[in-house]
């Protein structure tokens, strides 16, 4: 199993047709053979759970049977030759799932592998929910803290902040040097570790999803770097 992030950014006079995107690029990506699932996004400015969306740049998730089935989109598919015509930059991340709890969509998704060698490298965490619209005011009151906190957090390297619609179907795509690191700022920070606490006795959420990967591609560019560029073994 291969999981692509792909996050793209569209030229200024092309952003009428990211919106128009959202709709024609779900198709093909229901005949796209050899994906088991995929979401197309929007994303936030911030890097994580975001109310202000950039409307010039947008993601599209996915789940692949084999790395060839990924390669054989990239290189043929109808959405990256839209993606090549209409944008400015596009960052690519291939992983492999390591551990996932929770649904998407009444769906678990990513079915981790067992990985035999040991591995010390990056790793990227996937955090997503379902608000629930009486619980909205609570969760964003808390979110901007968060997301300084991790941001200036030990081994952080990158995050975006992406959204299947605006304001209560969030997630957020983090990248850490190390699982240590990540592990740190998650359960040993107390700031985060009171939000944590607060979803559970609060139920803010009425579905959630929690997964770990290990990235083994990263290529393009976001905002002007590849945010692994020399993390990754060869």
């Amino acid at each position: 199993m291969t999981v692509s992030l792909t996050i793209v950014r569209y030229k200024k006079v092309f952003m009428p047709l990211a919106l128009f995107a959202m709709a024609i690029h779900r198709l093909p990506l229901m005949l796209q053979h050899g994906c088991s699932f995929w979401k197309l996004l929007g994303t936030g400015r911030n890097g994580t759970f975001d109310l202000t969306p950039d409307w010039r740049q947008w993601g599209l998730l996915a789940v692949w049977n084999t790395r060839e089935d990924f390669d054989r989109f990239q290189k043929n598919s109808f959405i990256t030759k839209w993606w090549q015509m209409f944008c400015t930059e596009s960052w690519t991340l291939l992983c492999e799932p390591l551990q996932s709890h929770g649904k998407w969509d009444g769906k678990e998704p990513f079915k981790p592998i067992v990985i035999n060698e040991e591995y010390n490298g990056p790793i990227a965490v996937l955090t997503r929910a379902t608000i629930r619209l009486k619980k909205l005011k609570n969760f964003w009151a808390n979110v901007d803290d968060v997301a300084r906190l991790m941001k200036d957090a030990p081994g952080y390297i990158t995050s975006v902040g992406v959204g299947e619609a605006p304001v209560y179907r969030q997630a957020t795509f983090s990248l850490w040097k190390s699982e240590q690191q990540m592990k740190a700022f998650a359960y040993k920070s107390r700031e985060h570790a009171e939000v944590i606490k607060k979803t559970r006795q609060e139920n803010w959420y009425s579905e959630e999803l929690f997964a770990r990967f290990k990235p083994v591609d990263s290529y393009g560019t976001i905002n002007g770097i590849n945010p692994l560029e020399n993390l990754l073994k060869k």
